[in-house]
C-alpha cells in the first residue's frame, strides 16, 4: 500500500505543476474544437484486421465504417448497408450499401471495396472464418451491391458483420484490402466520421483524427456502433501518457479532456476535483487472461497449463489491479462474464480454494519441466498488463519457474505475441491482456476461446471438442441448450487449461465536465461528443 499512497500523493502534487504537453499551440477558440483523450496505450501500429489490441481497434473505429454495428441492446443495425435481403433457404444474403459513401480520399464507397475487405477480415475473425467454410462465393452484383452465397445457413451473419470485438469487418478501399491480412497495411484511408492525419502520428506520443466533412451520418439517433455518428469537434487528438500521475494531473489542469482508463488508485483525487466526471467506464467489465503458448514447451503439455491454474490465485490479481475496491472485481472460476444469461462455472474447481502449489509443481514434473526460462512478456505501459506481470512472475517462481521476465511495451507485445518462433528465438511463453465483458458473454465472437489450432488466436490451442461444443452452441435451438453448450465448453477448457482467467474487474473512466456524451461502453465512442 505504501506505493499505492505515494502514487496518490505524486498525482495530488503533478496537478500544481505539469509541464507543457508536446503538441503545437492552439489558440483558445481552436483548442475548444480538439478534444483531447489520453488512450489506454500507445497506437503502436494501425491495422484493425492484422491484429486484435482495443487501441487499435478503437481508433479503426474512427476511421473506418462498417457494414451493420451494434447497439447497446447489442442487436445488429444497418449502418454502411441500406438493405439485404436473405434466401428463404438462409442460403443467399444479398447486401445493398447506402448511396453518396464517400472514402477520406474522395472516391466513392462500392461494393468491390466491401467483398475484399470481407475477404480479407475474414480470414482473421473466427466468425469470419465459419463463414468462410461454408462459402460457395462472395461476389459483386453491381457497384452499389454484392452478394454472400453459403453451403448451408448461417443465421448469426448479422452479428459477425456488427460485433464489437477484433476484428471488426471494416470496410477499406480495395486497393488496400487486398494486403496479405498476415502483412500490416501502410495507407490508412477510410470512410468514417474522422480521418487519419497520417503527418500528425508520432508513435509513443500522439495520434491525430480529423472530422471528414464528407461522411454522412445515418438519420438515426446515436446507439454505441450503430445509429448517426455526428461528429461535434473538429479533431481527436490522442495523447499518449503512460504514467499515470501525469495523466491525472494533464486531466485535472485541462491539458487533456478525457482519460480512458484511470487507475483506481487516483480515483479519489479526481473525484475531489469540481471539474471533472468520473465513472465506471463499461459495467460488463473486463476478464483478464493469463495466455500460454501451447506451441513450445512446457506448455504444449496440458499438465504444465495445469499447473499454472492450479496456483492462480485471483484475488492476488485483482488485488493487484484496483487495490481494497472489492466491489470493482469478482472471483470467477469461468471463462464468460459474470452476471450475463450464459455465465457457468462448469469444470471450474482448479481455480476455487486454497492455491496448491506442491502440486503445481509435481504436475510441472510430470510434464518434464526441467528449469528452462519461461518468457514472460509484460507490458510496463499498460497499468493492467503491468500488475498482471508482477504477480505471475512471482506465481512461477512459487512453483518452481525460471523466470525470463521481459519488461517492454504494449506494441511490442502486440507485434512479439504473433510470433510461433521458439521463445529462445524471439517468441514467447506467456503474455497478459485482458477482454472485454461485451465480447465474453457467449461464443460468437470469444476470438480468445477458439482452439483451432494455427487459426485460434495466440496461444493456438487445439482441442477439437472444445471447438465442438462451441458449434453446439451455434446450433442450440433455445437458452436451455445454449446453456449446456456453454458449460460443456467451460468444462473443456478448463480441463485442457486453454488459458488462465485472473478475474473480473470494472475499470473507471474520467473527463471533464466541459464534454458532453460520453457514454458507458466497451469503446470510447467519440462522435455524438461535444466539448464547451
Amino acid at each position: 500500500m505504501l506505493q499505492r499512497r505515494s502514487l496518490m500523493s505524486l498525482a495530488a502534487g503533478a496537478a500544481l505543476a505539469i509541464p507543457s504537453l508536446t503538441r503545437p499551440a492552439l489558440s483558445q477558440g481552436a483548442a475548444s474544437r480538439a478534444l483531447r483523450f489520453v488512450p489506454q496505450a500507445n497506437l503502436a501500429n494501425f491495422d484493425p484486421i492484422w491484429g486484435t489490441q482495443y487501441v487499435v481497434r478503437n481508433a479503426g473505429m474512427m476511421v473506418w465504417d462498417t457494414l451493420y454495428g451494434v447497439d447497446a441492446k447489442f442487436a445488429p443495425q444497418r449502418q454502411m448497408v441500406d438493405s439485404e435481403e436473405v434466401s428463404g433457404d438462409g442460403l443467399t444474403w444479398t447486401f445493398k450499401l447506402r448511396s453518396g459513401l464517400r472514402f477520406h480520399d474522395g472516391s466513392p464507397v462500392l461494393a468491390k471495396d466491401a467483398v475484399a475487405s470481407l475477404n480479407r477480415w475474414a480470414v482473421r475473425d473466427p466468425m469470419g472464418q465459419m463463414i468462410r467454410a461454408i462459402q460457395n462465393e462472395l461476389v459483386v452484383v453491381d457497384d452499389n451491391t454484392f452478394r454472400w452465397s453459403l453451403k448451408q445457413p448461417y443465421p448469426k451473419m448479422l452479428l459477425a458483420l456488427a460485433k464489437t470485438n477484433s476484428p471488426c469487418s471494416f470496410v477499406m478501399p480495395e486497393r488496400i484490402a487486398k494486403t496479405d491480412p498476415f502483412q500490416q497495411i501502410t495507407e490508412f484511408v477510410g470512410s468514417g466520421p474522422f480521418r487519419f492525419v497520417r503527418e500528425e502520428w508520432v508513435p509513443g506520443a500522439r495520434a491525430v483524427f480529423a472530422k471528414f466533412d464528407g461522411y454522412v451520418p445515418r438519420d438515426e439517433a446515436p446507439d454505441w456502433m450503430a445509429g448517426g455518428k455526428r461528429v461535434m469537434v473538429d479533431r481527436v487528438e490522442w495523447v499518449v501518457m503512460p504514467d499515470p500521475a501525469t495523466a491525472a494531473a494533464a486531466l485535472q489542469n485541462g491539458e487533456v479532456d478525457w482519460w480512458e482508463n484511470p487507475i483506481a488508485d487516483l480515483v479519489p483525487v479526481l473525484r475531489r476535483s469540481r471539474n471533472l466526471n468520473v465513472d465506471i467506464a463499461d459495467p460488463l467489465g473486463n476478464v483478464g487472461s493469463f495466455r500460454m503458448n501451447h506451441l513450445h514447451k512446457p506448455f504444449s503439455d496440458p499438465r504444465a497449463r495445469r499447473a499454472v491454474l492450479m496456483a492462480l490465485s485471483q484475488e492476488d490479481y485483482m488485488r493487484a489491479l484496483v487495490g481494497d475496491e472489492t466491489d470493482l472485481f469478482k472471483l470467477m472460476p469461468s471463462f464468460f462474464t459474470p452476471g450475463t444469461p450464459l455465465y457457468t462455472e462448469q469444470g471450474g474447481e482448479i481455480l476455487k480454494g486454497e492455491r496448491n502449489y506442491d502440486g503445481a509443481k509435481r504436475l510441472l514434473q510430470e510434464a518434464g519441466y526441467t528449469g528452462e526460462p519461461i518468457t514472460l512478456l509484460v507490458a510496463q505501459d499498460q497499468p493492467i498488463t503491468k500488475a498482471f506481470g508482477d504477480v505471475s512472475a512471482d506465481l512461477l517462481k512459487r512453483i518452481g519457474m525460471n523466470v525470463d521476465f521481459v519488461a517492454t511495451d504494449w506494441g511490442t507485445v502486440g507485434s512479439r505475441r504473433a510470433s510461433k518462433a521458439p521463445p529462445s528465438q524471439g517468441g514467447w511463453h506467456i503474455f497478459h491482456t485482458w477482454h472485454a465483458g461485451a465480447d465474453c458473454i457467449n461464443p460468437a465472437s470469444y476470438t480468445a476461446m477458439r482452439a483451432n489450432g494455427d487459426q485460434a488466436w495466440f496461444g493456438w490451442p487445439n482441442n477439437s471438442a472444445v471447438e465442438a461444443a462451441r458449434d453446439s452452441w451455434f446450433a442450440a435451438p433455445d437458452l436451455a441448450a445454449e446453456k449446456a453448450a456453454v458449460a460443456e465448453m467451460n468444462r473443456l477448457a478448463m480441463e485442457d487449461a486453454l488459458w488462465g482467467p485472473t478475474g473480473f474487474f470494472m475499470s473507471y473512466q474520467a473527463w471533464r465536465k466541459n464534454v458532453e456524451g460520453v457514454v458507458k461502453a466497451p469503446i470510447p465512442f467519440f462522435w455524438n461528443v461535444t466539448k464547451s
